[in-house]
């Protein structure tokens, strides 16, 4: 009898790692990409505890005296007022920062990306991967602000809790939007500082974040209208101190939030199949 098949010999632990990798290959990204970011975690670790300190002592000791003396804004002190706002500013800075330069770089720079590509981890596992890990950089960054906003006793306590899940639904709408862009840039010439400079510094100015939006001009009111960062505003300054808010505008703020989410992580996966796979 011969003892020769011809049945392929099927390596049945290859099979199962193939498995676990199909199903949990977001959380293989999030992995990488946290250990990336220890290469700057000091700089990460001193900004991230320093920054909520100077902006609340420096608001608050500074422009929110001149403020006060007026009683205010919304019938509360000035720096509550803008404390939401300082929050999730920070977190719509560290969600555009790294999907901008993390993004590209993991397609030019490190070809992080193309290397994944060759296991089976999908772009959609990808994209929502890194996302994931975007946000293990903003938790701690809006927990050093809620931290400070408990220390110096602004707004209410669970209140203070509540706006971390605003930051983070910002944080993932923000960067799947800057993501699906950055996705389709081939080369750097400049143009992923504009990112910065000419939408999250504008936004973070005309999205009432130290004013009221409807002390603007009303020819610049529509840009806080479109703005995530000013639908999140409205949200946090609700959540803080009861700032005035209808069921129906809450859930336009956070139906337009997620909207941006949506659309942004679609079209996010879309690129990153076409980039990939050309």
């Amino acid at each position: 009898m011969s003892l020769v098949t011809d049945k392929p010999v099927i390596d049945t632990r290859l099979s199962a790692d193939h498995r676990v990798v199909a199903r949990m290959g977001w959380w293989a990204v999030v992995e990488q990409w946290v250990l990336h970011m220890r290469a700057y975690l000091g700089t990460l670790l001193m900004t991230g505890i320093g920054s909520p300190f100077i902006y609340l002592l420096g608001l608050g000791a500074g422009l929110g005296v001149l403020v006060d003396d007026g009683k205010g804004i919304d019938g509360v002190p000035y720096l509550t007022f803008v404390a939401p706002a300082l929050v999730l500013a920070g977190a719509m800075q560290v969600a555009s920062q790294e999907n901008t330069f993390g993004v590209f770089g993991g397609f030019k720079w490190n070809n992080l990306f193309n290397a994944m590509r060759l296991s089976p981890i999908t772009p959609g596992q990808m994209a929502g991967g890194f996302q994931a890990a975007v946000l293990v950089r903003v938790i701690p960054m809006v927990a050093f602000y809620l931290l400070a906003l408990l220390v110096f006793g602004i707004g209410r306590w669970w209140g203070v809790l509540l706006l971390l899940p605003v930051g983070l639904l910002l944080a993932v709408a923000v960067g799947f939007c800057v993501m699906a862009w950055v996705s389709t840039q081939k080369d750097e010439r400049g143009q992923l500082s504009f990112i910065e400079r000419f939408i999250i510094v504008p936004l973070t100015l005309f999205s009432g974040t130290y004013f009221p939006l409807e002390t603007l001009p009303v020819y610049l009111q529509p840009i806080g209208w479109a703005s995530p960062l000013w639908h999140a505003v409205e949200l946090g300054r609700t959540a803080l101190y009861g700032a005035p808010l209808t069921l129906g505008r809450a859930l336009l703020h956070v139906g337009f939030l997620t909207a941006m989410a949506v659309v942004g992580g679609v079209l996010s996966v879309r690129h990153f199949r076409r980039r990939l796979d050309q």
